[in-house]
């Protein structure tokens, strides 16, 4: 009889907090729960005004609710009777209060990010696992909403995409600290990552159609699997230094970045491809880990060696007495031994299939568009430019005999909508950076790097030297000052 009572009695409390007048809902509020609310309602509220859309405030009303009215009984299920039903509810409630969590402070504040290839080593190594701060450059409002705060555009396990297209919002970014600096790491989404043959993500699908044919990658979808389009936010994310600011003249001279005509210091820990030869003294595996040099990039046959190698590995090697010559592999070089090579290097550099003489070693002038600046458009500064009209800022532009559409209009200028930046890796022949795609727009820009949580190498067994325990919380850019 006593338990009946007591179930009665916290049935009739339940009817009562969940019935009643607004004023009389309001005073059945504890007091915990207006400090609660009054947390979660001035952080919301800051959070608008970062936002700069006064819209967002329309939804303080359902947080009301939640914390406080609760017309909508959000923990109804509180009230069940322990089981099966309760348990799945409760895990339910946990995880999607941890998604919401985890979606807002991917967004806003940072993620991390796993380091995949040796595009920046030295700087940074294959395995490294950073932290990336998107609050520096100002973090964007997402343009795909709709998206597992998980995955960028691919589930694990399922294999399917992790967001839905639509819909599909304009490009804002909110107030940072301060923009992108010469020198900065910078993760960002791949500009050519727009279009995406599934199953041969490298090359870069425009790369791909350029040396197999368009027709070829379409008509083929068991070799290459299918091609799909992807919006901004959700292109694979990549990491590179910037070099190039918007609105500066670029070029390389025998591997040197000069801004505006002026040389750019090299970063300490560069690397070039290097040919090494010896007098038959093969390399052994304890110089390779001592210089640094990966399983991957240990080429060669005892005797003559192809390595990527910064100027203190150079000069360690040469002091060697076994090793006969330590030879820069240059355009010069190239032309010598492999000039197939080079005559293919100059037409994979951007512009794509565009024979401008340009090679990933000596490269451009090219000019960096600066947003509000406009250009005269012509045949040589098409080619260069047409990809950020076209696929980077929206409009449609075709050529008609001799004479350039923008939107349908003839004209031969073009202002541009957004800044640009060019991106390079530090290991200058193993990086596929804005030499073979371009420029990277700002709508592209994710943010930097701000510390290695761990770095594992994949070279080592987990429990013998598998962890860089020398690399946990080290700044990822010791060249930036």
């Amino acid at each position: 009889m006593a338990i009946n009572d007591k179930e009665t009695k916290k049935k009739e409390q339940e009817y009562v907090r969940q019935t009643g007048s607004l004023r009389e809902r309001l005073g059945r509020v504890k007091g915990t729960r207006w400090v609660r609310f009054g947390i979660v309602a001035a952080i919301y509220v800051g959070w608008t005004i970062w936002m700069g859309n006064p819209w967002l405030l329309l939804a303080l009303p359902l947080l009301a609710d939640i914390y406080l009215t609760q017309f909508i009984p959000w923990g109804a299920w509180k009230g069940w009777k322990p089981g099966i039903k309760r348990t799945i509810m409760s895990w339910v409630d946990a995880i999607v209060y941890a998604l919401v969590l985890v979606y807002f402070l991917f967004l806003f504040v940072g993620q991390n990010y796993q380091i995949p290839s040796s595009s920046l080593e030295k700087t940074l190594l294959t395995g490294d696992f950073l932290w990336v701060n998107k609050m520096v450059y100002g973090p964007r409002v997402p343009q795909t909403p709709l998206h597992f705060p998980l995955a960028q555009n691919t589930l694990p396990v399922l294999n399917c995409k992790s967001y839905i297209d639509q819909p599909q919002l304009e490009y804002h970014r909110l107030k940072g600290v301060r923009s992108v600096e010469r020198g900065d790491i910078v993760v960002f989404n791949f500009p050519a990552g727009d279009t995406v043959a599934l199953r041969c993500p490298n090359p870069d699908y425009y790369t791909l159609c350029y040396d197999r044919g368009r027709d070829a990658v379409w008509s083929n979808p068991e070799e290459f699997g299918q091609v799909v389009y992807r919006p901004v936010d959700r292109r694979d994310n990549y990491v590179k230094r910037c070099l190039g600011l918007p609105g500066e003249r670029l070029s390389i001279r025998n591997g040197v970045v000069h801004i505006d005509g002026k040389p750019l210091p090299q970063p300490e820990n560069v690397q070039f491809r290097y040919v090494v030869m010896t007098d038959g003294t093969p390399i052994s595996d304890a110089l390779f880990d001592e210089l640094g040099v990966s399983k991957d990039d240990r080429n060669g046959n005892g005797q003559v060696y192809e390595l990527p190698l910064t100027a203190a590995m150079k000069s360690q090697l040469e002091a060697m007495p076994w090793v006969k010559q330590v030879a820069l592999v240059d355009d010069q070089f190239l032309a010598l031994n492999n000039p197939d090579y080079l005559a293919y290097d100059r037409m994979v550099t951007y512009p794509l299939g565009t024979d401008l003489g340009w090679t990933h070693e000596n490269y451009g002038p090219i000019w960096i568009p600066k947003k509000g600046v406009t250009i005269k458009l012509h045949a040589r500064s098409l080619p260069l430019y047409e990809r950020c009209i076209r696929n980077y800022e929206g409009n449609t532009l075709e050529v008609k005999d001799g004479k350039i559409y923008v939107n349908g209009k003839q004209t031969d200028t073009y202002t541009f909508k957004m800044d640009y930046y060019w991106m390079m890796g530090d290991n200058r022949d193993n990086s596929l950076d804005s030499r073979y795609w371009g420029f990277v727009p700002e709508d592209h820009i994710v943010g930097t790097p701000m510390i290695v949580l761990i770095s594992f190498d994949k070279d080592k067994p987990f429990f013998g030297g598998g962890i860089r325990w020398n690399r946990v919380f080290k700044t990822p850019n010791p060249d930036k000052k």
